[in-house]
């Protein structure tokens, strides 16, 4: 299983939020940039760096100016989220050297888009952010649920060929609660890069993770508020367990 740091953007600054609400946000480098902040990420030896541009989620503006910073400084493979609403800003974004988009509200709402890059990209190039709470999708920064249900919708994506998916639990998310292995459980099993987000907040959680089978978890608040650092939830997770 494959550790993703999560760098969050808001107004140029790392910031991480409760559950999503832009309300609970709480600003993490007071004394380092955003830049510093993901160097120090991949010196522990993070190999893709996962940003969410929180501001372009919102509709208020984006963050592509240090996004690009990040990306020139440190060469670091990037999977970059949040407000990715059209095919030309997805392609842009990948023609202009973002590993991988992350594709949520667009994907729901107009999956085709989503067949057609990936028509035009390789398998890991396109991302579905499934988002759920209690197994059902949200959209639109979590403000709309959907009535879908996560099982059938990560089957009908497979079936069309959708490779990675992002699947977060949004009640989790920003807790340090522990993630939704039940959910995670029930689709592991697909023939898909499954990437686990939200809930992480100890080394024994990122074991749970491991035995679900999913193939990647993205850290948070752990790392920022001191759990552990990345470089000890990597070596907890390359021990082979019984």
């Amino acid at each position: 299983m494959k550790l993703i740091p999560a760098i969050d953007l808001m107004e140029g600054n790392v910031v991480r939020l409760h559950q999503g609400e832009s309300n609970s946000m709480k600003q993490y480098d007071s004394l380092s940039s955003p830049v510093d902040i993901a160097r120090r990420w991949v010196e522990e030896g993070a190999e893709l760096l996962h940003i969410i541009d929180l501001d372009a989620a919102f509709g208020r503006g984006d963050n592509m100016g240090v996004i690009r910073e990040i990306s020139s400084e440190l060469g670091t493979p990037i999977q970059l989220g949040g407000g990715i609403r059209s095919e030309e800003k997805a392609r842009d974004l990948l023609d202009t050297g973002i590993y991988r988009v992350i594709i949520g509200s667009m994907a729901v709402r107009n999956p085709e888009a989503v067949y057609r890059l990936l028509d035009e990209y390789d398998d890991n190039s396109v991302s579905v952010a499934l988002d759920h709470r209690n197994g059902l999708l949200a959209i639109d920064g979590w403000r709309e649920n959907t009535g879908t249900n996560l099982v059938d919708a990560i089957t009908s994506f497979i079936e069309k060929g959708v490779k990675v998916f992002l699947v977060t639990s949004v009640e989790k998310d920003g807790t340090l609660k522990g993630p939704d292995v039940e959910n995670l459980g029930l689709i592991t099993k697909k023939d898909a890069t499954i990437i686990a987000a939200g809930g992480v907040g100890s080394l024994a959680d990122l074991q749970k993770l491991k035995n679900t089978g999913v193939s990647a978890a993205v850290i948070g608040k752990a790392l920022y508020e001191g759990c552990f650092t990345l470089r000890e939830a990597i070596e907890s997770v390359e021990v082979t367990l019984c």
